[in-house]
Formats: C-alpha cells, sequence, structure tokens
C-alpha cells in the first residue's frame, strides 16, 4: 500500500495535468446558479406552496450550498496551482470564509443560539443561498461577457439586442402571481415593462395597487438596469471580476463616449459608482424631507425613499404612490420636489457632461487652495470644459429658466393657484424640470392650458442630454439645429462656435435624428387615433410625444388605449429609448469606403 503522502503528491499532480476541469467548474457553476435562480423565482413567484414543496426546496438549497462550496474550493485550488491571478479570486475567497462560517454556524453552533441571534439566523437560514445563487451567477455571467466581443454583432446590433432581452425578461417576471395582487394581462406587463426598462414612467395599470412588494422591486431592479443599460452592467461586472482587454476597450468606446481607450475601465467604474452615490444621497434626502409625514401616510419611508430617488435619477417617473407626486400627502411637500428635480437634473445631464464639469471645479478648486494656503499659482490648463459640455450646460439652463419663467406665467392663476409663492416658483420650476424626460407631475395634467401643454411638448420633445439616462432628440442636437440655422442665415458655410467648428457628421446627425422622430412621434399619433378615434388628438399627440421622449407624462389616456395602441406607444418607448438612428445602423450595413464621388448638382430648397 503507497504511503498517504505519495498518493496526494500524485493527486495534485493529476489535478494539474486537467487544465479543462477548471473550464469545466467554470460551466458546472453556470448551470447550477441558472438552476439556483430559477427555484428562487419558483419559490418567490408563486403564493402558496406545499408543506412538502417547502421541504424539497429546502433540501435543494442545503444540496446547492454544498455543491457550490466544493466547485468553488476545487476551481481555487486549480487556479492557484496554475498561477492564474484574475480579480474575481478575492471575492471567491471572501464567499468561501461566508460559507465556512455558515458551515459553523449550522453543525458547531446550538440551534437556539442561531435563532435568538439575527446575524447567526443569517447564516443558518436559506438567506445566504439566496446570496450564494445571485453571486455564483452573477460572476459566472459576466465571464461570458467576453462572448459579446467575440460576436459578429455589431454594437448598435446588440445594444437593441439588450434591450429587448431585457423587456421579454421582465415581462415574464412581472406576470409571476406573486408580483401582482391580482393577475394582468401579457400586454399589460409588456408595457409596464418595456416603460420600466426605456425608463418612461407611462403605465397602463396603477403600480401602487396592482403591484406587491415584489412586483415594485423587479419594476425598480428593471428601472435601474435600464436606465443605465443592461451591456454597461455586463461589461462592468465583466471587467471587475475578469479584468479588460482591448476588444472590450474598443466596444464600449461609443457607448461610453469616450475617445481615450485607456480610460474606458475608469470611466466605467465611474458612471457606476457615480450612479449609486447620487442615488443614496437622494435617498437620504428624500427620506429626510418625509420626516414631517405620520406614519400612517407612508408606512414604508425607507423603500419610498429608494424608490424614488432611484426612478428620479434614471428619469424613469415611477411612483409608489397612485396619484405620483401630486398626491395629497406630498402634493405641497417642496423640499421633497426640489430633491427630486435635482435627481431628474444629474441623471438627465449625462455622464461625460458631470465628469467634464467636475474635472474644471476641481482644477479651479485647486488653484483658489494652492494660492490662499501655499501662496503658489497652478499651471493654467485651457479648455478644460470640452464644446460639448459648454453647449449642454447653456442649453439645459436656457431651458430651464424659459420653461421655469413662462410656466410660472402660465400657470399661477391655474393649476398652481392652491400654492403660496414660494410654492409656485418651485412648482413652476419641477414643471420645467420634469418634462425633460422624467415623468413626475405635482399638478393635474389635464387641466393644463393649451399654451403650457405646447410648452410640454417642445420640452418633452428635446429632452435630456446625451449620454445620460433620459430621452428626446437632446440637447445638444436641438442646439446644433439652432447653431446651423443661424449660420446658415449669415450666409456662412460652416457652424463654428466658442471658436471651434463642428464637424458636418454631427450636423448631419443632429437633422436625422430630428427627422426620425418627427417621423416616429407623426406615425404614432396617426395610429393611435386610427385605433381610438375617440380619444381626443392634443392628448394622443401628448401621449405620443411623452412616449418617444421616454417621459411618461399623460393627461390620463393610457388606462383607455386599446391593445393596438399600447402596442404603439410601446414601439414608441422603444424606439425613443434605443434611438431610431442607432436601430437603423444596427440594421443597415454600414459602407466602409467612398472611393468615388459623382457631379454636384444644386437642389432648390427654397
Amino acid at each position: 500500500m503507497p504511503p498517504k503522502k505519495k498518493v496526494h503528491s500524485s493527486l495534485i499532480v493529476t489535478l494539474q495535468q486537467l487544465p479543462w476541469l477548471a473550464e469545466a467548474i467554470d460551466r458546472f457553476l453556470l448551470y447550477m446558479s441558472v438552476l439556483g435562480l430559477l427555484v428562487f423565482l419558483y419559490e418567490v413567484g408563486f403564493r402558496e406552496l406545499a408543506a412538502g414543496e417547502e421541504v424539497l426546496l429546502h433540501n435543494f438549497y442545503h444540496g446547492f450550498f454544498l455543491v457550490v462550496l466544493v466547485s468553488l474550493i476545487l476551481r481555487m485550488f486549480l487556479l492557484l496551482k496554475k498561477g492564474v491571478r484574475r480579480p474575481s479570486l478575492i471575492f471567491e475567497g471572501i464567499l468561501l470564509a461566508f460559507m465556512v462560517l455558515a458551515l459553523v454556524v449550522r453543525f458547531f453552533l446550538d440551534n437556539s443560539l442561531t435563532r435568538t441571534h439575527s446575524l447567526l439566523h443569517f447564516f443558518d437560514s436559506d438567506h445566504l443561498v439566496y446570496l450564494i445563487i445571485f453571486y455564483v451567477f452573477l460572476v459566472e455571467l459576466s465571464k461570458k461577457t467576453l462572448l459579446f466581443y467575440r460576436s459578429a454583432l455589431n454594437p448598435a446590433q446588440l445594444f437593441v439586442l439588450s434591450f429587448l432581452f431585457l423587456i421579454a425578461l421582465g415581462t415574464g417576471l412581472l406576470l409571476l402571481p406573486q408580483a401582482t395582487y391580482q393577475s394582468i394581462s401579457f400586454i399589460d406587463a409588456l408595457f409596464i415593462a418595456t416603460s420600466a426598462v426605456c425608463v418612461t414612467g407611462l403605465v397602463s395599470v396603477d403600480p401602487a395597487t396592482v403591484f406587491t412588494p415584489t412586483g415594485q422591486a423587479i419594476v425598480l431592479l428593471l428601472i435601474q438596469v435600464g436606465g443605465l443599460g443592461i451591456m454597461t452592467f455586463a461589461s462592468f461586472f465583466g471587467i471587475f471580476f475578469q479584468g479588460s482587454s482591448i476588444k472590450s476597450a474598443l466596444f464600449m468606446k461609443d457607448w461610453l463616449s469616450e475617445d481615450n481607450l485607456g480610460q474606458i475601465t475608469r470611466t466605467l467604474f465611474k458612471i457606476i459608482a457615480f450612479t449609486l452615490v447620487v442615488e443614496a444621497i437622494g435617498a437620504f434626502l428624500v427620506f429626510l424631507c418625509l420626516q414631517d409625514l405620520p406614519a400612517t401616510a407612508i408606512p414604508e419611508k425607507v423603500s419610498f425613499s429608494i424608490f424614488h430617488a432611484i426612478s428620479a435619477f434614471c428619469n424613469a417617473g415611477f411612483s409608489t404612490l397612485s396619484l405620483g407626486l401630486y398626491d395629497p400627502i406630498i402634493r405641497q411637500n417642496y423640499s421633497l420636489q426640489l430633491v427630486i428635480a435635482l435627481l431628474i437634473i444629474f441623471g438627465g445631464l449625462g455622464f461625460p457632461i458631470v465628469f467634464n464639469t467636475f474635472r474644471y471645479l476641481r482644477y479651479h478648486l485647486n488653484r483658489i487652495y494652492s494660492r490662499v494656503l501655499f501662496k503658489k499659482k497652478l499651471d493654467h490648463k485651457a479648455r478644460l470644459l470640452n464644446i460639448n459640455t459648454l453647449l449642454v450646460l447653456i442649453t439645459t439652463a436656457v431651458l430651464l429658466v424659459v420653461g421655469t419663467v413662462l410656466y410660472f406665467l402660465l400657470e399661477k392663476e391655474n393649476t398652481l393657484a392652491e400654492h403660496s409663492l414660494y410654492g409656485k416658483v418651485v412648482g413652476a420650476f419641477f414643471g420645467a424640470v420634469t418634462p425633460r424626460t422624467a415623468g413626475f407631475n405635482t399638478v393635474n395634467l389635464a387641466a393644463l392650458s393649451a399654451p403650457t401643454i405646447l410648452l410640454y411638448l417642445l420640452l418633452m420633445w428635446i429632452g435630456a442630454s446625451p449620454a445620460s439616462v433620459g430621452g428626446g432628440i437632446k440637447t445638444s442636437t436641438f442646439a446644433i439645429a439652432i447653431l446651423n440655422i443661424i449660420s446658415l442665415a449669415k450666409g456662412k458655410d460652416r457652424v463654428e462656435v466658442f471658436r471651434r467648428e463642428l464637424p458636418q457628421e454631427s450636423i448631419h446627425k443632429a437633422f436625422a435624428v430630428i427627422l426620425l422622430s418627427l417621423l416616429v412621434i407623426g406615425l404614432a399619433v396617426f395610429l393611435v387615433t386610427l385605433f381610438d378615434p375617440q380619444l381626443e388628438l392634443t392628448a394622443v399627440a401628448f401621449e405620443s410625444f411623452s412616449a418617444f421622449a421616454t417621459v411618461g407624462l399623460t393627461v390620463g389616456i393610457t388606462s383607455l388605449l386599446s391593445v393596438p395602441s399600447k402596442v404603439v406607444i410601446i414601439c414608441a418607448m422603444f424606439l425613443g429609448r434605443v434611438g431610431t438612428l442607432t436601430l437603423l445602423v444596427g440594421l443597415l450595413q454600414k459602407v466602409k469606403t467612398l472611393r468615388y464621388r459623382y457631379p454636384k448638382e444644386t437642389i432648390i430648397i427654397t
């Protein structure tokens, strides 16, 4: 009989000679996590489970725990022996430590102790297994993001398909019995899922009364992932657990509006971190604004704060109140309205604009700091604010100021009549912010005057800024169109601003986006009036503008739409979120080079 030490050494050598074993464990863990996720969805998605089913599920979770524990230990051993040092190993080590601690709690501590201490009870319950399921699924799925970069599909096609996949997934989750108090139709589930993923806010059913806390959590998750884009999350976790590569950087360059390939990973992390930090601060401020309200008004203030902070930053416009922010209990909570408005503005500015502005402010603060404390001057840096940032900030400021003044003048004796002067100013400011793809309302939109409705249509159509979570044709597109008109009126053959010349490609794209938006909105209005001729044209136009610009404001006809009209609005929301031009780029084959030119001939325009 050979000695144990020799047998142990031969086993290690045998394992090291199996390079396929680590890959097989990767696939096995992915399949196991998918199975665990399906079982978890079955458990939380159905209201009543038989006693035998509960026991079976509990045994499955125990078996899942042990299988994953053995697989993780074996994979980590193989990777460390092969000298592989990938980022996920650190987190797998932390996970293994928690799992070993759970084993100690389960088998070596008295059960009465685990029942009386909440932290120990967490390790002794199935909640830890839920966490393991999601973690393993997230890690293993993130590794598959490398397949995106090897795909024959171009980034535009993958962008469109990712939203279609997320909408389909959201529809299925919202159809789970546990997601709603009473079952909803497929078209309503599809409508809500599309509205959440496209961060629109239009609803065909009342989320406050139809969806359970589980359903509202699903809607919130769809808003968060849809706001930033599933590919952004997938690439983030892929880089986080596996590291970056040149292919991943090239793939994400256009999505993140980042020209420097070396900054792609950093920009991606900054986007996720900025989003989570702003949403956390926003949730805290919303919670503070609710402290004066009785507990009976809003029982779950924490969940209310988190939901509305994420919904506001993502410009979604969803609310857990039936009347939204127009609800009497918070209608005159002006501090809450200001917090929501600031979250909307931050979410709608666009990440490149925010980061560029932050860099500009940090530089000048450092200059002041150095001059005051150290009596020295920093080297001057020219043009810290790029043209894109200047155009967006100026256009946004003009739209906010003009919108606030006009709204105040038009509605001070109408929908704002019940408020004080301060309330009217805050309401007017909020009324200028929310049409910029946000979807919240603090007034009765059905009572708006005709001029205000026209103002809303313009603000909704312009929308937020590029590379943001908002929709519309974007502020930069509107600014370029105005500058081009001024240049043509002055007889210039090019567009110049801030001593810079704008490329013709940007001008062509701007007018293509404008034309396509008007075509889609016009077609939506035509089809809805065709399917529902009893609805007023103004209301239909308002709904169509709101859907395409992913705003979510309505004058109250969404629930009255027929099934064909709902399909039209769903398509308008989808096209507004992914971009009609992006969809055409994904569908049409791109011309690589043009090695010829035809003779020019003048076309009569005016």
